[in-house]
Order: C-alpha cells, then sequence, then structure tokens
C-alpha cells in the first residue's frame, strides 16, 4: 500500500472513535440489568492491563494522536466494566468500588508515564528491546483477554452477560486502527497482529452468540415443560399390572380371601330369646348334652313371669 498520511490518520482517528466508545454498550448493559452475569472480569481486567503497554508502544513511537488517546480510553473503559463486576456481582461497597477504581488509574498513569521516559532513553541509545517488550506485551495481553469470555461461554453454552454492540463495535475499532497501520511508511507487525486477533476473537463471539443462544433457548423450553408433563403422585396408588403380585390389604391377610364378618350381624347371634349361644356352642355334641340344654329351654319357657 502506498504511503497516504491522510489515510493513515482518517482510519486511525475512526478507530480511535470506535474504541472510545466500544465498552460504553457493555458499561450501559451491566448497569440496567445491576448483574455482570455470563461476563468474564478477567475479559475487563486484562484489557486494563493491555492498555498500558499499549499507550506505552505508542507514545514511544510517536505514532499519530488518535492512537496516543485511544490506549488512555481504551483503559479507562476497561476499568470501570471491571469495578462493576466487583459492584454487582460481588456486592462492593461503592466506597470500595470506586477506591479500586481511582487506585488502579492512578497507579497506570504514573507507570505508563514512568515506562515512556524509559522506553525513550533506551531508544536514544541505541537500545529498543523495552522497545520491543512492550509491543509484544501489548500483543499478548490483548490476544489472552479474550480467552476467558470463551471459557465462560463454553461453561455456560451460551453467551451471556456481553453487549454484541460492544463486540461489533470492538471489531470495527481493530479493524480500522489495523487500516491506519497499512497507511505508513512500514508495517508494525506486532500491532497488526494485536488488532487483527481482536477482530478475529470478536467475530468469534458474535457467531457462538447467534449459534449457542437460540439452542439454549429451546433447551431451557423443554426444562420448563418437564415438570408440567410429570405424573401427579398425589392422585392415588398406581396400578397393577396384571401380571404383577399385589400387596394384601390387612382384612385379607386376616382373612383370607373370604369377605370379613360383620360385626353388628355377630352381635345379633352372640344371643337368642335370652339363650346364650355360647353356651349351646361350647356344650359337647353328645346325645345326652343335647338332651339336657333341651330341657333347660322348657323350664326357661314354662316358669311363670315375676
Amino acid at each position: 500500500m502506498p504511503v497516504n498520511p491522510a489515510a493513515e490518520n482518517v482510519f486511525g482517528t475512526m478507530g480511535t472513535i470506535c474504541w472510545c466508545i466500544q465498552l460504553i454498550p457493555q458499561a450501559w448493559k451491566s448497569w440496567r440489568e445491576k448483574s455482570t452475569y455470563g461476563l468474564s472480569p478477567y475479559l475487563m481486567l486484562i484489557w486494563a492491563l493491555a492498555a498500558l503497554p499499549l499507550g506505552v508502544y505508542n507514545i514511544s513511537e510517536s505514532v499519530n494522536i488518535p492512537l496516543m488517546v485511544q490506549p488512555q480510553l481504551f483503559g479507562f473503559l476497561a476499568c470501570t466494566c471491571w469495578v462493576q463486576c466487583f459492584y454487582y456481582d460481588q456486592h462492593f461497597s461503592k466506597t470500595r468500588t470506586l477506591s479500586i477504581f481511582f487506585g488502579f488509574l492512578v497507579l497506570f498513569g504514573g507507570l505508563e508515564a514512568g515506562f515512556v521516559f524509559a522506553v525513550r532513553h533506551g531508544l536514544a541509545e541505541g537500545n529498543d528491546r523495552p522497545y520491543q517488550f512492550f509491543g509484544v506485551m501489548t500483543a499478548i495481553l490483548l490476544f489472552a483477554g479474550l480467552i476467558p469470555q470463551y471459557y465462560e461461554i463454553w461453561k455456560l453454552k451460551e453467551v451471556r452477560g456481553v453487549s454484541m454492540l460492544f463486540m461489533l463495535v470492538d471489531g470495527l475499532g481493530g479493524l480500522f486502527s489495523f487500516l491506519s497501520l497499512v497507511f505508513k511508511p512500514s508495517l508494525d507487525p506486532l500491532l497488526s497482529f494485536s488488532y487483527i486477533s481482536v477482530v478475529v476473537l470478536d467475530t468469534g463471539v458474535i457467531l457462538l452468540q447467534l449459534i449457542l443462544n437460540p439452542i439454549a433457548q429451546r433447551r431451557r423450553a423443554r426444562e420448563e415443560a418437564a415438570p408440567a408433563a410429570a405424573p401427579d403422585t398425589e392422585a392415588g396408588p398406581p396400578a397393577v399390572s396384571p401380571g404383577e403380585p399385589r400387596e394384601k390389604t390387612h382384612s385379607e391377610a386376616t382373612h383370607g380371601p373370604y369377605p370379613s364378618p360383620d360385626p353388628q350381624a355377630s352381635g345379633r347371634r352372640e344371643s337368642e330369646d335370652g339363650i346364650s349361644l355360647q353356651s349351646v356352642v361350647a356344650a359337647p355334641p353328645s346325645m345326652e348334652g343335647s338332651q339336657t340344654a333341651a330341657q333347660s329351654v322348657e323350664t326357661f319357657n314354662e316358669s311363670p313371669p315375676p
């Protein structure tokens, strides 16, 4: 590609604009839902850390002004989304959350300023190893930042807590930033890898959202419908199949297959005409015993009433 400073600045400005607002949709989504469930806090932490070497690298190289401003806003927004994970999901207090936020920014600014002077001093003396180190660290952190989010997606089997608008704008920012490097006199391989890796990984998250989320919705619909289709356990004992042995009731276990005696009928038959039938039943079945019982009945009938 021919060297074109105007195109370099235009694409660099477009990339900076995208990366200035890329995390605003994510911060808005977390604030509106009051939850960061599904969003990996390690993604935001690693990207906030990546802004440090990226800022040192870009400022030391004396790139265009938009690319110098870009890491600062990128780190600010990444830190904002990072502390939201503490506030909404880990229920940190506002004081503790703001202390972490401002403490990180102060440390970030101090380290960046010191590293810029150190790297420029090394470059002035012909030592570019610190400069290359920050370039490599930027590439590693920007690439590695999205790996925890992919793990979160694998764990949940869907994309949760991530704004797709954030992914889209982030990918466009990486693309425009890469195009700004194309129109420079020499293409920086480290920055090129950093920007292209962001574009590829952001595209992967968007595709996973389109594939996994409908599958997860159908799975939840089946799980919600399963309890409604379950049999009612309070309707009574289950029916016994013809070949299965049936447990006997208490009456059947006591009297066998015959019907249980009627207790009222038994009470009516205990005595008849004032004569205890038990005495008759208890008498021996001999002829003499039968005559004695008959005489007792006749004597009772002939006796005058009192």
